[in-house]
């Protein structure tokens, strides 16, 4: 099953009739392997035990993802760990974007809001994965603050034209972290949550995929990729309680990631090279947006 860059995802035909998802992590096939090593535990967005652990977790909170029925992490005959989940018969969400019908559009869209909003609305008083347990020395957003700084860097050396922005996007980005002021509690978001991890079953009911990023964070940080990824449908998924202020800085942040993510994507082999060019472009042409503006 194609798409996947941080682990490889297949579909199992049994000769029963039965059907499943057989999960991989294996770094050989991540293209964001070479991030893995460095990455802060906050922010760590895959592994098999990622995705155990939140899947458990969403599904005691009553949010739709598919069922596990396996995991492997034993490594006693593969170097890398596995797992067997329930295939959802049906087509994600991105699909439902031009559906002839605007009532099952309605209907589906509106059941994701009220996905969304119930995720949202499992908070606790410190932000980061479901197995960190201590206490947080500095706010969630300056993780992602130091995030745009690398992922500037990374693109300065293989851009021109970000190497000329270079220091007016940083002030633009210590200018939108500036204006934010400290809070203390945080709400269960998925992390990476576009049209692209929604399936949708016969019965027009959305399941979360690729979960392994979900944590206690901002949800600006969420709705700020919701509404990027969206687009006119975040109208169904919109929160009218969040801070302004965390939702331009966290675009900000997107735009940064996005432009540098597709590079790396460009570098390292990915299959769809037109579509890493596209991300990249569209990306940098929206950042420029928020130091022209």
């Amino acid at each position: 099953m194609h798409g996947g860059t941080q682990k490889v995802v297949y579909k199992i035909e049994c000769s029963n009739g039965f059907s499943c998802v057989l999960y991989v992590w294996d770094l050989t096939m991540n293209y964001f392997s070479e991030e893995k090593a460095d990455e802060d535990t906050t922010e760590q967005s895959y592994g098999s035990d990622l995705f155990e652990l939140n899947n458990k977790y969403l599904t005691q909170q009553g949010i739709r993802t598919p069922t596990l029925y396996n995991l492997n992490n034993e490594k006693s005959r593969y170097s890398f760990d596995y797992a067997l989940v329930e295939y959802v018969d049906g087509q994600k969400a991105e699909a439902y974007f031009h559906h002839p019908d605007s009532v099952i559009q309605d209907k589906l869209f509106q059941r994701l809001g009220d996905l969304v909003t119930s995720m949202h609305a499992n908070e606790r008083y410190t932000y980061g994965k479901l197995n960190h347990s201590g206490a947080n020395t500095k706010n969630c957003h300056l993780l992602k603050m130091e995030n745009a700084k690398r992922q500037l860097s990374y693109a300065s050396q293989y851009m021109e034209s970000i190497r000329t922005n270079h220091s007016r996007l940083l002030n633009t980005l210590h200018q939108l972290e500036s204006r934010i002021e400290p809070r203390s509690r945080y709400g269960f978001i998925h992390g990476e949550l576009g049209p692209d991890h929604v399936l949708v079953n016969d019965h027009l009911e959305p399941y979360l995929i690729d979960i392994e990023g979900a944590s206690f964070f901002d949800i600006e940080h969420e709705h700020s990729f919701l509404q990027l990824r969206f687009g006119d449908y975040y109208r169904y998924l919109k929160n009218d309680n969040l801070d302004p202020n965390r939702m331009l800085f966290y675009q900000f942040h997107h735009h940064i990631s996005l432009i540098s993510g597709g590079l790396k994507l460009l570098h390292r082999g990915f299959p769809d090279q037109e579509f890493a060019k596209g991300l990249t472009n569209h990306h940098f042409r929206c950042a420029l947006k928020f130091i022209e503006g």
